[in-house]
Parts: structure tokens; sequence; C-alpha cells
């Protein structure tokens, strides 16, 4: 009987999920082309609606097991207001959607502590970095969000997983997949973008997925299966941001996986708050391999030295 009732609710999260993407589409498209989205509706390929993944994380907060639903919903409350803001900079000299987005992360981990994840809670938050990173070309967050739920998928099934709030662990990665495969088709098509209120709710969501195979363990280790994969995602794009922006023409997969897990606007605060104006020269064959070159490149950095002259930069082929 439960498993009946499983099966007719992700059926209608599927139905309202595909529909309410379509119909969002739609309203910023309209508000959108007359100018009163702002940078919900940015100048991209003569304009996409962005923060679509308003329909995920809405979802996802009523359906999600309870406890992980409240860190669903402070995460795309936060993220939201990100999406919102855009890149305007506060008299803190950051951006003040880099602000929302940290006071998310922090109170995810507060909440999720409380609520009896334990440290599990910090790892479940950070997974907001890597799916944050994912979501730079169309249909790759919903690829890896795919790919990982179905992993799950099987991985509960091998383990044996048991039951959460009465319900069986299988639910949640079964609702992040069924809710993803609703929402992606005009993602993948380059139509709509999730926006930071639907890579985050995606990103913690996976989390809460992993929490239920085996707790902290798997939640780190398929933490860190997640990056992975989008690293060998995001390569090729990748390897053309470090060859024109830090001039590296030799990246190794340690330095995508670096980048992934690091990068972006938090990462790269942490660095000028860290390293100050220092710019370290790595050299060691082991540590190239690891992507220390990605972790430790300082943008803030007054007299950085890149890998390679700008001069020395060959022109990328445009089927890279």
């Amino acid at each position: 009987m439960i498993y009946t009732s499983i099966l007719f609710a992700l059926i209608f999260v599927f139905v309202v999920t595909a529909l309410g993407t379509a119909i969002i589409d739609i309203i910023f498209r309209f508000l959108g082309k007359r100018g009163y989205l702002g940078n919900l509706f940015p100048n991209v390929r003569g304009g996409i609606p962005r923060a679509v993944g308003i329909i995920p994380f809405l979802i996802l907060s009523f359906y999600m097991l309870p406890g992980f639903n409240n860190l669903i919903l402070i995460i795309g409350i936060f993220a939201l207001i990100d999406d919102i803001m855009g890149r305007k900079k506060s008299r803190f000299g950051i951006e003040w959607g880099q602000i929302s987005r940290g006071i998310g992360i922090i109170l995810v981990m507060i909440v999720g502590f409380i609520q009896g994840f334990g440290i599990s809670s910090v790892f479940i938050a950070l997974m907001v970095q890597p799916l944050n990173i994912s979501d730079m070309q169309p249909g790759s967050t919903c690829i890896v969000t795919i790919i990982m739920s179905v992993l799950t998928i099987l991985v509960m099934l091998v383990v044996g997983s048991g039951q959460f709030s009465e319900l069986p662990a299988i639910y949640t990665p079964l609702l992040i997949l069924v809710v993803c495969l609703a929402y992606s088709p005009l993602d993948f098509s380059g139509k709509i973008m999730l926006g930071e209120v639907g890579n985050h709710t995606f990103g913690v969501a996976l989390g809460c997925a992993f929490y239920l195979i085996g707790g902290l363990w798997s939640v780190i280790l398929f933490g860190i299966l997640t990056t992975a994969l989008i690293a060998f995602v995001r390569r090729n794009n990748l390897t053309v941001f470090f060859r024109q922006q830090l001039g590296l023409l030799n990246p190794t997969f340690g330095d995508y996986f670096m980048d992934v897990l690091t990068g972006g606007g938090l990462g790269d605060l942490f660095r000028k708050w860290i390293l100050k104006d220092k710019q370290y020269n790595i050299t060691s064959p082991l540590l190239i391999s690891l992507g220390f070159r990605r972790l430790l490149y300082n943008p803030y950095a007054s007299h950085y030295r890149r890998h390679v002259s700008r001069n020395e930069i060959p022109r990328l082929d445009k089927r890279m």
C-alpha cells in the first residue's frame, strides 16, 4: 500500500513540476522582455529566464522528508535572494549574492546539526559548491543530478538502506530524480536556467539522499564522486577557461576537480582572505596532478605569474 501511494505521489510530482516549469518559463519571458525581471532575465541568446529552478525548489520543499525539507527551504530562499540581487557589490567589498549564499549555507549547517544530522550537515550544505559550479552550461546540473540520483538508488538497493520518517530511504533519490527529469527538457535545450535557487536546491537535496545511504561516510564519498563527475562533464569548458584566464595550457583532471571543489566567487574570496597578495608557483609533478595549481591560483594577487605568457596562448579551435 505504501509503495502504491509513493508511486502516485511521484507521478503527481512529475506532472506538477513539468507544468510548473512550462508556466514559469512563459511568465518569466513575458515579464522579462518588458524589462520587469532584472537579473532574472539575463541577455543571453536573446534573453533566457533565470531561476526557473524555483519550481524544483518549491516541489522538493513540500515533498522531501521531514527535517530535510527544512534544509531545502532555507537554502532555496537565500539562493533566490542571490538570483535577484545578482552581482551587486555590498559595502563590505563582496557581492550581496555571495553574502546571501554564505548565510544560507551556514544556516543549513546549523539547522541540520540541531535536527540530529551531526557533522553530516556540514557536508550536506557544502554540496552547494560543486552543483553551483556545474550550472555553467545547459543541462550540466541536470545530467549530474540524474546520474547521481540513479547511482544512489542502486547503492541503496545493494546495501539495503532502511526507512527514514516511516518512508523507504529510496523515496528521496527517486523524488529528486523525478523532479529533475520533469524540469530538465527545457534546460537541456538551453531555453531556461536553474539559477542559484535551482542548483543550490539540487545540491542540498542530493546531500540529503547521500546521508540516507549510510550517514557521514556516504555523504563525503558521494560528494567526492559528484565533484569528480562534474569535473568530467565540464572538462572541455574548463580547458577553455584555464587557457584564457589562467594561462594554463596543460590542465590535469586534478585541476578540473579542484576548480569544481573550490572555484567560483566564494572560493576566490577565501583565497583572498588566506593568500592575501601571495601567488605560489607549483612545480611538483605530484601537486600538479592533484590540482594544486588551481587550488592556489590567487586572482587577487597584484603581481601573480601566469603559467605561460598570454602571447603564447594559441587560438582555440571552435570545435572545442
